[in-house]
């Protein structure tokens, strides 16, 4: 296991802690202190996943997600927050982090979900699909993109991802619960509301209206389905 992590958090003893476990876990690991030496080290490296804290001096974590995916560093991002309000969870992901813990938290979490990302990651990568075509939406698991009516699109890692497990899926209703485990890879009962931001973020930019939805369906008590329009 050579995979690479950036931890950033400005109080030193769980930059401790969280370098400890994740270097036991196999991994190995860099840190950053401050939102201006975590953006500094993600664009001169090439990192496998940063986790990232919310709160942090001079740039805090959502600017430092905010300005990494406006730059096309598409790192996987595990943001932690002190704080358990809804809006900052949400934010978090809106701005294109791909998962979040909650402080305090379990090392053991916390490596748990390092694992479940870049394990989702590779699976997609290692995919025995060229292309996968739903309607004018054409998805291109090996590139992490899509094109819609031959116009690229490009996402997130984490919502390529949900776009590409639809796709695999298409036609088929796939409940929250489901695409939780598919996706994140959580075998437990999750915060589904992760699964309808990414959803939302996907219809921007694939839908012609994403009010008024014709690729992604949401069927009412079950989940989500793609469909060709026609």
């Amino acid at each position: 296991m050579n995979e690479k992590i950036l931890i950033v958090d400005d109080e030193k003893s769980i930059v401790t802690l969280l370098n400890f476990n994740i270097e036991k876990a196999g991994f190995v690991t860099d840190v950053a202190y401050d939102g201006y030496e975590a953006v500094q080290k993600a664009q001169s490296n090439n990192y496998d996943l940063i986790v990232l804290d919310l709160m942090l001096p001079e740039m805090d974590g959502m600017d430092v997600c905010r300005y990494l995916r406006n730059n096309q560093i598409n790192t996987p991002i595990l943001m932690l927050t002190a704080k358990d309000e809804e809006f900052d969870k949400v934010l978090g992901l809106e701005l294109g982090a791909d998962d979040y813990l909650t402080k305090p938290f379990s090392p053991k979490e916390v490596v748990a979900r390092i694992k479940a990302i870049l394990r989702r990651a590779k699976r997609v990568e290692k995919s025995n699909f060229s292309f996968i075509q739903v309607g004018d939406l054409t998805v291109f698991p090996e590139r992490y993109e899509a094109e819609m009516a031959g116009k690229v699109i490009t996402f997130t890692r984490k919502e390529f991802e949900l776009l590409y497990y639809l796709a695999k899926n298409k036609g088929k209703v796939i409940s929250r619960d489901q695409l939780l485990s598919g996706v994140w890879d959580y075998d437990f009962v999750g915060d589904t509301r992760i699964v309808d931001v990414h959803v939302s973020h996907l219809r921007d930019k694939i839908e012609p209206d994403s009010k008024k939805p014709v690729y992604i369906k949401t069927v009412r008590g079950l989940g989500y389905k793609l469909e060709d329009p026609s």
